[in-house]
């Protein structure tokens, strides 16, 4: 019995999404960071960090949801605090905002969480089950992770990286 060939999660990832839907989505991300931080200044240092993590999450779900649109990537709407999402091929394309090394509020959204569900088949492409069937994926989710510093005191206009991740459906 012949198995389909296992692809890696990068080899997925690079046939289902575009260069272009990547790189507009960084510099979205940039931009929306820039206009966070410049409409943050002037507040209260006590609560600073907290305005600045606001406006992030307001103006890079805007810069956000413009690239996925510019691309053709379909995302849903702006609508509060809901996450903003869009589709590239097979995946659904989401975003957050981590501290540096510190990805803790990633499993807190109840949203991301039934999002990454759809990563069940994609587990396989990481560890193989020696007597399961290998089905390709029909959906995945992936998120844009926007890392920032852990205090404000450095760089707190642009994150440290922008990183693509692919969680099991457990979040992790």
């Amino acid at each position: 019995m012949d198995q389909p060939v296992r692809e890696t999660i990068p080899e997925l990832l690079r046939r289902n999404v575009s260069r272009e839907l990547i790189l507009a989505v960084e510099e979205a991300l940039l931009v929306g960071a820039e206009r966070a931080f410049a409409a943050a200044r002037g507040m209260a240092q006590g609560h600073l960090a907290h305005v600045v993590g606001t406006m992030r999450h307001y103006h890079m779900n805007e810069a956000f949801h413009q690239a996925l649109a510019v691309n053709g990537a379909n995302p849903s709407p702006i609508r509060g605090s809901n996450i903003v999402t869009g589709t590239a091929g097979l995946f659904t394309v989401g975003r957050f905002n981590a501290k540096d090394k510190l990805w803790n509020n990633a499993r807190r959204s109840q949203i991301r969480k039934q999002l990454s569900l759809a990563n069940a088949n994609i587990v396989p492409l990481v560890q193989t089950d020696l007597f399961g069937e290998y089905t390709p994926p029909a959906e995945g989710v992936f998120f844009f992770v926007t890392c920032f510093a852990n205090s404000l005191r450095i760089q707190p206009e642009a994150p440290i990286s922008i990183q693509i991740a692919v969680p099991d459906p457990a979040m992790r």
